[in-house]
């Protein structure tokens, strides 16, 4: 979590902010407004269902879009010949990633909107996490499946040259600065690919996709959330480890200002059919909770203000917390400011869709 120090390390999102946005950048087309869906029978025996969360995520995103037809809604963010990116969330291993239903949904209706399997890429910083989650070929065949930080076929992080791979995916071009510097043992290095004062991003976003479409998962970190910005943020770059004791917040907002993330993420689908309201980002069994929900809005700033809602409500009932902490909605505020979307809950749209199990 973000330091309450008043003095924070410079970084360079004033470099950010002078590139020239264009009609996709945050908050996207449909600002300030968040559809969330809640279905009680989209997890049954403990398991997401696939079934229903493809129902919800295209009722959401008709009441989203004002549409009638699914395929015209999703137009409304992706065309065939684009190469998308689907941005899941396997940190927390098999006990609480962007589950399969959810993204299995999400591809199907691709599909059908014209989109070709070999136009998608599945991605986050680790594919080893990736594989261990069950985002593999098998699983997913003609999908691609890439990650940054990469391991052979033996463990290895080294190619036959002793270069990681990692340091072969970020795009030097493209950097978040911030004056704290990375040291990192030889253990660490190969997650981290480098150390310094800069996070490179990863050629994934820079290089391989047109649009991304974010599907984090509704889950806590600390007092705060760790959702839609977060998983962008700190899954888009290398060198992250200096940053979460001073900089959480601002890293967390800050680097969705770049263009490759500001301008390529044209939808959120939050996946709460399974999260957790303690223990996050990781996933400890007893804080886990079936939310049975999904957000959904272009916005990420307005969906995070939503799922915050949610996690914190949810936190106060099993009384792990008691009020609301001055520093829970500080990456918003800060993103908000930056023009990536609404933070203020009186300023946002929400529209319910109850489905009955």
């Amino acid at each position: 979590m973000a330091s309450d120090e008043n003095e924070k390390p410079e970084t360079n999102i004033d470099k950010a902010l002078q590139h020239p946005r264009n009609k996709n950048s945050m908050p996207g087309k449909y600002p300030a407004r968040v559809v969330k869906v809640v279905h009680p029978g989209s997890v049954v025996d403990n398991q997401p269902v696939e079934s229903e969360a493809y129902r919800m995520i295209a009722d959401g995103l008709l009441k989203l879009t004002g549409e009638k037809k699914l395929h015209k809604a999703w137009r409304k963010f992706v065309k065939p010949g684009e190469k998308i990116g689907l941005k899941v969330n396997p940190v927390a291993g098999k006990l609480l990633t962007t589950s399969h239903a959810v993204v299995q949904a999400v591809v199907k209706q691709l599909e059908d909107s014209g989109i070709s399997r070999s136009d998608i890429v599945i991605w986050d910083r680790r594919e080893m996490q990736l594989h261990e989650t069950g985002f593999t070929e098998d699983n997913y065949p003609g999908i691609a499946i890439r990650g940054t930080e990469q391991q052979d076929k033996d463990g290895g992080f080294f190619d036959k040259d002793g270069i990681l791979y990692g340091e072969k995916n970020i795009d030097k071009n493209w950097f978040y600065w911030a004056d704290v510097n990375g040291e990192y043992d030889e253990y660490t290095l190969p997650y981290m690919v480098n150390g310094g004062k800069e996070s490179y991003f990863t050629k994934i976003i820079t290089q391989e996709v047109d649009k991304i479409i974010n599907i984090p998962i509704l889950k806590n970190a600390g007092t705060t959330v760790t959702c839609c910005m977060k998983n962008l943020a700190y899954g888009s770059i290398s060198n992250t480890g200096r940053l979460h004791k001073q900089l959480w917040s601002e890293t967390t907002a800050q680097v969705c200002a770049f263009p490759p993330l500001r301008d390529k993420v044209v939808l959120n689908i939050v996946d709460g059919l399974k999260g957790c309201f303690d223990g996050g980002p990781a996933a400890n069994p007893q804080f886990l909770t079936n939310y049975k929900t999904i957000l959904l809005g272009s916005d990420p700033v307005a969906v995070d203000r939503i799922a915050y809602d949610i996690v914190l409500k949810k936190r106060m009932e099993e009384g792990v917390q008691k009020k609301e902490s001055p520093n829970g909605t500080k990456f918003m505020e800060l993103a908000s400011g930056y023009g990536l979307g609404e933070a203020t809950p009186s300023k946002i749209t929400l529209e319910n869709i109850e489905i009955k199990a």
